[in-house]
């Protein structure tokens, strides 16, 4: 897997809030700005979701993909929660993690990891860039959902 892009934030939000708002894929083209489009095509036997399709429209990325969901979580909503890509048209490679961990005074730290990978030729160091920008966008966006 291509190297990967990371980066966290603290959220004035319980991790089991986080959790709940990460899980809501349908809510989010409500704050992901980005994301025009989330709907879950298969569940767990928890509930979970295992794939989720999503329409995406970043300005000049513009693709349908499926995601793969992994949700090793306990119930106070700390773990992590992992994707990888399924299927898409543009994107090669879409692969990142949520860590949620507690930070002791009902707040909760989100760490975010991102590889992305583009059929279109790019270079790697604007590839990086661009991780840093959708990590950094996700997590402000996230926060403030979590928040509110």
């Amino acid at each position: 897997m291509a190297e990967r892009t990371q980066s966290s934030i603290d959220v004035s939000a319980a991790p089991e809030t986080v959790l709940d708002v990460i899980a809501d894929f349908e809510s989010y083209p409500d704050w992901a700005g980005q994301v025009k489009s989330a709907k879950v095509l298969v569940e767990d036997a928890d509930g979970w979701a295992d794939e989720v399709e999503f329409v995406l429209d970043a300005g000049v990325i513009k693709d349908t993909y499926t995601l793969g969901y992994t949700w090793d979580v306990d119930e106070d909503g700390t773990g992590t929660v992992s994707w990888t890509l399924v299927k898409a048209t543009l994107l090669k490679a879409l692969d990142g993690a949520y860590t949620l961990t507690s930070d002791g005074s009902g707040g909760t730290r989100v760490g975010y990891e991102l590889a992305v990978d583009v059929s279109l030729p790019m270079l790697g160091v604007l590839k990086r860039k661009a991780e840093k920008v959708i990590i950094d966008t996700a997590l402000k966006e996230l926060k403030k959902r979590a928040e509110a």
